[in-house]
């Protein structure tokens, strides 16, 4: 759709030329870094709108990573994302009550360390992705029975709602974000950044405390075709229906610990379970069961009907500094299974603390240290019967870990600054290093230093 590729191109370009007329021009009574964005108010223009219903949102994320030792190449890189928003308020702006609209779209560039460094499934960061300027979200959301049930249509992404803890958002590997048990396993990463694609959600708290989501969503986010799925689909606008069958997700949340100022909610519980109704391939076996590495294999992976899997997640506010709203330590756990059998990655595991107010005179400050395994399926068995049969010698992939250490600094409220370390273990799954390797040769272990700054205009 030339048009509406154009037409957010034109946004990403307009906004940015409003965000820097305006960030150069101070409001005189509000200081620079006291304000709760970077362009202030706007001389009045930004209440305005929103008291209309109109509501502009722009995001600037940008890092530097680099990869010192380990991966298949060492290399430091650049990458940025611009997040441009638009909320509208449909009941201020066309008196209809509780209902809005949403639409936001992305500016990415630069290049991302995983794809060009370390090989490794884990993505280092949860804003890599090819250069591009895309459509992300695009919905219609109507509340109703007093705002305790929505349902959401349009195009949407899995991980603005769904498989989310609090408590490990902070920190900048992917896997902490949208885990790759769905980026991995799911056709063309599923709808997870940078794709969101057409679905619905309903979500709805019956009872206090707990709420039950339920989505459905176009089960690839990309056209068929070979190569890269995000250039199949660039600007994020194919609208695909249908499309590679549907990815259907449920969840169940129950949060408690509730904070006697904000009324918001320290510590919960979810549980998910998820379906995909397209046909997946089988990592080891042929369509006669034997394995694809054997000479008399047809070579034509065997297919299984749908694909699915599960998910607990806890988080836990285990300390809390008295007379203090959110500051403390707090730790959460998520564990993702699925179909060792049909996907790369069947187990993941993701834990960590965070601790925020740690030092003095810094209470907004958060430093984190967070782990993830994500264990192979069937796959591995592949790698030894490619060993037995061909008497060649190879990594046999097995898992891939990673081990972060951030912090999160806040440096004005519209600006936070965060060092970053990773180590990330078996790369790939402990897989080859590409040539000119010998296939014997794993990817080495990798260290990742980075820095990540964050501005809210």
């Amino acid at each position: 759709m030339p048009f509406l590729r154009g037409a957010l191109s034109a946004l990403v370009i307009v906004a940015g030329a409003i965000l820097g007329s305006f960030g150069g021009a101070a409001a005189a009574d509000e200081a620079l870094f006291e304000r709760d964005r970077f362009s202030g108010d706007w001389g009045g223009v930004r209440k305005e709108g929103q008291d209309a219903g109109i509501d502009f949102g722009a995001n600037y994320v940008a890092e530097t990573l680099s990869n010192p030792s380990g991966g298949f190449k060492q290399t430091t890189i650049y990458q940025g994302l611009l997040d441009v928003s638009l909320t509208l308020d449909l009941g201020k702006l066309l008196d209809w009550p509780d209902a809005s609209f949403y639409i936001d779209g992305y500016q990415i560039s630069g290049r991302g360390l995983s794809r060009n460094g370390i090989g490794n499934l884990l993505a280092v960061s949860t804003i890599e992705a090819l250069a591009s300027t895309r459509l992300h979200d695009m919905w219609f959301q109507q509340e109703f029975l007093d705002h305790r049930a929505s349902l959401r249509v349009g195009q949407i992404a899995l991980d603005d709602e769904f498989y989310i803890s609090q408590y490990s958002a902070g920190f900048i590997n992917s896997t902490f974000g949208c885990p790759d048990i769905f980026s991995t396993d799911l056709p063309s990463g599923g709808p997870c950044y940078p794709f969101a694609t057409p679905g619905a959600r309903f979500r709805a708290a019956p009872i206090a405390n707990f709420t039950v989501s339920a989505a459905a969503f176009n089960g690839d986010p990309a056209p068929p075709g070979p190569g890269d799925p995000q250039v199949r689909n660039a600007s994020g606008t194919n609208f695909l229906i249908g499309q590679g069958g549907w990815f259907t997700i449920a969840e169940l949340a129950y949060v408690f610990d509730e904070e006697p100022v904000s009324s918001s909610h320290l510590s919960g519980i979810k549980l998910g379970g998820w379906y995909h109704t397209a046909a997946f391939a089988d990592p080891r076996r042929d369509t006669h069961g034997l394995s694809l590495a054997s000479p008399s294999s047809n070579g034509i992976p065997a297919s299984h009907s749908g694909n699915f899997g599960a998910y607990l997640i806890v988080d836990k506010m285990l300390w809390r500094r008295p007379e203090t709203a959110t500051q403390g330590l707090a730790a959460f756990l998520r564990v993702g299974g699925a179909p060792a059998d049909r996907n790369l990655i069947s187990l993941e595991v993701d834990a960590g603390l965070t601790f925020k107010g740690l030092f003095p005179n810094r209470e907004l400050d958060v430093l984190g240290a967070g782990v993830s395994y994500g264990r192979i399926g069937f796959a591995r068995r592949l790698d030894r019967d490619q060993v037995l049969f061909t008497g060649i010698d190879r990594p046999v992939r097995d898992y891939e870990a990673v081990l972060e250490l951030n912090y999160s600094a806040r440096i004005a409220p519209w600006w936070v600054l965060e060092p970053d370390l990773q180590l990330v273990f078996h790369p790939g799954g402990f897989t080859s290093a590409p040539p000119p390797a010998p296939v014997s040769q794993p990817i080495p272990n990798a260290l990742v230093l980075g820095l990540r700054s964050a501005i809210t205009f």
